[in-house]
């Protein structure tokens, strides 16, 4: 059994997935709703030798909240003139939240509040080596900072999140202390990160939720993908209670980089059912925009938005898309969804089925032997690691003697 459900962040019009009632999409919803919180402009910045300027930041600004990007983290305001006024604009421009980074440092909190950001988002160090090492101070300093950050941000009245940094490493106990401390000094969100990915999605889950019980203000979360489960904790997250999570395009970030927007986005939407209010189908278009401001290429094999995500080379897969794409994809993820498009390969896997659909669409009209024969060829010339082109394909109907579907007409007549 089938449907398809339409939601309001896409209908009337757009493209919706088909839902299967079978196997592991036969479970209950663990949540129904998520905020995205896009640190593209901010941590997604931070990936080596990635700098954006102010057209750029404008531009990936401007999209995201085309999109419904609920929080936009546009920069670090205290960190220059030029970050500043890119910061300052964005705010200005901006109909969704606009959120700028500070220190637990009287100075950064003012330069945020000053470029008019509609969130700051304080932060400090609360795992020990942290304490000792980066911020080169104690327990005690830590937390007197981190209080009197959050009651700077709540006494000019505007919206205010802080982050007990690394607060996957940190100590249990202190970690709740801080929490409770921020909590009461008035903040409105509780940030959890996992600032070095060394979560996995069930111990992530459990801090979210022990995190929950020491504190009324709203979770989020910001996972790192070190070990490649930044998406999976996130979601985790999530189903233990987070309202919110912290992404970037493309998981740009630190290091091996953040969860990924599209990919947080599509697992909320397609798997569990969620309403992100994100339009999807621009995905791919803010992917693209992201990965050529950021110099850093989307891998193929990229989930969503890779060049190979919805592209099938292998006979029996080719053979079942072209029958029907839910077959071999995941159904309630579509091409369509994400403003993609659907591709079927030729190559050393492919299939009769496959050749015969790319010599149609090249207008040939060729018999079952021709297409049997030009599989050989196609199948031997990739066996040699060989690209194969829409000009090997005609050159392969020409040694073959395929006609053209026009010649077949003219000859009929």
């Amino acid at each position: 059994m089938s449907l398809v459900r339409c939601r309001k962040t896409t209908c009337p019009g757009q493209p919706r997935a088909i839902e299967f009632f079978q196997g592991t999409l036969a479970q209950r919803s663990e949540f129904e709703t998520v905020r995205i919180f896009d640190t593209t402009l901010r941590d997604g910045e931070q990936t080596p030798r990635t700098s954006f300027d102010y057209d750029d930041k404008r531009e990936i600004a401007a999209v995201l909240d085309e999109m419904g990007t609920h929080v936009i983290e546009a920069g670090f305001p205290a960190n220059g003139d030029a970050e500043f006024e890119a910061i300052q604009d964005i705010a200005a421009a901006t109909e969704n939240t606009v959120a700028g980074l500070a220190r637990v440092v009287e100075s950064d909190v003012e330069a945020a509040l000053d470029a008019g950001v509609d969130m700051v988002h304080v932060f400090a160090s609360t795992s020990d080596v942290q304490i000792e090492d980066s911020m080169h101070a104690t327990r005690e300093q830590v937390m007197d900072r981190s209080i009197a950050a959050v009651e700077q941000v709540v006494d000019a009245g505007v919206e205010v999140m802080f982050s007990p940094m690394d607060a996957t490493r940190t100590d249990r106990e202190y970690l709740a202390a801080v929490v409770e401390a921020v909590d009461e000094a008035g903040t409105d969100w509780i940030n959890i990160p996992d600032t070095t990915g060394v979560a996995s999605p069930s111990r992530f889950a459990d801090l979210v939720a022990f995190v929950d019980e020491h504190a009324d203000a709203r979770i989020d979360v910001h996972t790192h993908d070190d070990f490649g489960m930044a998406t999976a904790n996130a979601v985790a997250g999530v189903e233990a209670g987070a309202d919110q999570v912290q992404v970037s395009v493309n998981g740009i970030g630190e290091r091996a980089g953040n969860a990924a927007y599209e990919e947080v986005v599509m697992a909320a939407e397609s798997v569990y059912g969620a309403d992100t209010g994100i339009d999807t189908t621009r995905i791919m278009e803010l992917s693209g925009i992201v990965s050529a401001k950021s110099d850093v290429p989307v891998p193929v094999n990229k989930p969503v938005v890779g060049d190979n995500a919805f592209a099938h080379e292998s006979g029996i897969h080719a053979a079942g898309i072209i029958e029907n794409a839910d077959t071999f994809e995941p159904g309630v993820m579509t091409p369509e969804m994400v403003g993609a498009e659907r591709s079927v390969v030729l190559g050393k896997h492919t299939g009769t089925h496959a050749v015969r659909q790319h010599l149609e669409e090249a207008g040939y009209d060729p018999t079952d032997a021709e297409v049997r024969e030009v599989t050989r060829e196609v199948k031997d010339y990739a066996a040699e690691k060989q690209h194969v082109t829409a000009r090997d394909l005609h050159r392969f109907a020409a040694d073959v003697g395929v006609e053209k579907e026009t010649e077949t007409q003219e000859v009929r007549a």
